[in-house]
């Protein structure tokens, strides 16, 4: 086991550490990818069976270097650098009866990254919902700030969802809205910024009290809300649906959607099952977005680290520590749960924006949506 795991660590270090990016493999075929770009083409792959014994022992590290560039007007070409520092967390082993054991993952990610003087840390994946912005549970540190991404992330989903509807024709505001996961961080925030702009909200979690008190809140903007535990309670269905439950695995299957819902599946894991492949529904990828400046790694992890079909597409998470960092704002910008307000939401775009981070063309499983879109609505315009 000692050859196999030998050589691990990235090598070398750039002079400032601008940002740190913390994540996990969602698959054993992207751990299996993982290894073997460290291990290097003169190593044989290494077999499956093999892979699964070793992963759980390999400690938190950084496996990259990565460099991002801003084409920021006002600043000129400014770059930044960081580390990726896989958590190592088995893909198989993300229920909640490995939580301790994750959490201490997560919090040697994040002493990795305090170590090689990161000045802010991205969560990436299940390290935010494992640490829920409560940021206590890390190390102590002085100069290093943390922050969970969900306040960009939830801004690209929000952006995909009015841009699907644009794509499709469809109006927005005579909408019902289903989502799933309405409670956690990321999905109480869509509910915010959608609220005002939809017809009715059907919200999902499988805690009542705190869906009451969203409710409670969402109310105010007068949208019509419904909340249940099952998705088959509800009087109405969807026709827009947002996916944002902290699923151990793609096993969730919708109930009480229109037959032309528009989905988008902003999991990480994924949420959606093999088997809720529902004919005509519309399904895209959420909460990403894309470096138009560019994104190098060393070495070389694209299409390993971002596995997406368009260059220089990474989870809004990611990107939220990136934007700051090249805005030069080391802040814990995203942090515990139910503060992301649409408020917050715009200001951190605007951030993105300034250094050319937008939102990625949107996909799914079958490839790019909006070619396809596109042609059909000429053809129907025709």
């Amino acid at each position: 086991m000692g050859d196999s795991v030998a050589g691990l660590a990235v090598s070398g270090q750039p002079a400032t550490v601008d940002f740190a990016l913390i994540g996990h493999q969602e698959s054993w075929k992207a751990a299996a990818d993982v290894l073997a770009v460290l291990r290097g083409p003169e190593h044989t792959p290494l077999p499956d069976d093999e892979i699964k014994d070793i992963l759980p022992w390999i400690p938190p590290r950084a496996v990259c270097h990565v460099g991002v560039g801003s084409i920021s007007s006002s600043v000129g070409d400014a770059k930044s650098h960081g580390l990726y520092i896989d958590s190592f967390i088995p893909p198989d082993r993300l229920d909640a009866v490995y939580m301790h054991e994750n959490i201490a993952r997560v919090r040697g990610a994040a002493a990795y990254a305090i170590n090689a003087g990161a000045k802010i840390v991205s969560l990436g994946g299940f390290s935010s919902i494992l640490i829920e912005g409560n940021f206590n549970q890390l190390p102590e540190r002085q100069d290093t700030v943390f922050t969970t991404g969900n306040t960009l992330t939830v801004g690209f989903i929000v952006q995909g969802i009015k841009k699907m509807c644009a794509l499709e024709g469809r109006n927005i505001r005579s909408s019902t809205l289903l989502i799933v996961g309405a409670t956690g961080d990321v999905g109480s925030g869509c509910a915010r910024c959608l609220a005002p702009v939809v017809k009715r909200m059907l919200l999902s979690a499988r805690n009542v009290g705190r869906l009451r008190t969203l409710v409670t809140e969402l109310q105010t903007d007068g949208v019509q809300v419904e909340i249940a535990t099952d998705l088959q309670q509800f009087s109405v269905e969807a026709n827009i649906v947002i996916c944002a439950a902290s699923l151990a695995s793609p096993s969730l299957l919708l109930g009480r959607i229109a037959h032309d819902a528009i989905v988008c599946d902003a999991g990480y894991p994924k949420n959606l099952s093999t088997g809720a492949q529902i004919p005509g529904i519309k399904i895209f990828f959420g909460g990403l977005g894309q470096i138009t400046g560019g994104l190098s790694f060393v070495p070389d992890f694209h299409g390993i680290l971002n596995r997406h079909p368009f260059p220089d597409v990474v989870h809004g998470c990611l990107l939220e520590g990136i934007a700051l960092a090249l805005e030069g704002r080391f802040e814990p910008f995203s942090h515990g749960r139910g503060h992301i307000t649409p408020e917050r939401v715009e200001e951190i775009e605007r951030v993105a924006a300034r250094h050319g981070i937008y939102l990625a063309p949107l996909y799914n499983a079958d490839g790019p949506v909006e070619d396809g879109l596109d042609r059909q609505m000429g053809s129907l315009r025709a």
